[in-house]
């Protein structure tokens, strides 16, 4: 009898989460053992960005090192998991059948918003994975019904993993000390949207843009908040959502994770 896993949203923060000690990194490294092994792997990262939705039919998808000026063993580093191509057709499929025109992309690696989490989840890199962009430009409701689309493949021993950040102003980063408690602003949001979270409301949880206090000014582009709204619309109707994990880095990145069921 096949598991139904959970869909995630993990927080991933900046590239050195692979390699500095913290509360982050050593939630993430245990988390992968909590949750079971699934068959395969449905990442939705920040960092690919389309026009319209496509996943990755990568037989072997290449480590991304999409970041510019982080130390030399950060570009050394691989997640050389197998791709997972019939995962990706299979999502093409449902993402139709939901009336959501989707693509798949022959060569398309892991960014590190992929292959962080990743890698400290699921170390030996053994795991099928593929990778679904995010549609900055189509808004919140677009990606909850991507995640309702996508729901039956939890049923089929796939882990869906949602990796952004619960806030997320590069340009306040470096403001502040790296172990610096949140400004109001940043705490204010992050209050809001765990209550709208783990109450399932999904209507204010869409309508984030408008409802949740700071919300521009927490996430001035809204990409590392859409894998979460993909994550929730794969949740099962009547579930309780679950804050996994808290905490901020920099004072303004938050780190929280969250599970549906």
């Amino acid at each position: 009898m096949t598991t139904r896993f959970p869909a995630l949203f993990v927080s991933h923060g900046a590239p050195t989460l692979a390699l500095e000690p913290g509360p982050t990194r050593g939630f993430l490294a245990q988390l992968g053992a909590g949750i079971g092994r699934p068959k395969a792997i449905l990442a939705i990262s920040a960092h690919w960005e389309t026009v319209a939705p496509a996943v990755s039919a990568a037989q072997q998808p290449e480590t991304i090192h999409d970041f510019y000026g982080f130390p030399e063993a950060l570009y050394a580093m691989r997640y050389p998991a197998p791709g997972a191509p019939e995962l990706a057709d299979k999502a093409v499929q449902l993402l139709a059948a939901a009336g959501l025109t989707a693509h798949a992309v022959a060569d398309r690696g892991l960014d590190h918003g992929a292959w962080v989490p990743l890698m400290l989840m699921y170390p030996e890199a053994d795991i099928p994975v593929t990778q679904l962009a995010v549609q900055t430009a189509l808004g919140s409701a677009h990606h909850w019904r991507l995640g309702e689309a996508l729901r039956p493949l939890r049923d089929e021993g796939v882990l869906i993993v949602g990796s952004g950040s619960v806030t997320h102003n590069l340009r306040e980063f470096g403001r502040h000390r790296y172990d610096a408690p949140p400004p109001s602003w940043v705490s204010e949001f992050n209050d809001w949207l765990h209550t709208t979270v783990v109450s399932t409301d999904r209507e204010a949880l869409v309508g984030y843009r408008a409802r949740a206090p700071h919300a521009a000014r927490n996430h001035p582009t809204e990409e590392h908040l859409l894998p979460l709204l993909v994550a929730a619309g794969a949740a099962t109707p009547g579930s309780r959502p679950q804050r996994l994990h808290a905490a901020y880095t920099y004072g303004v990145i938050g780190m929280d994770a969250y599970r549906f069921d």
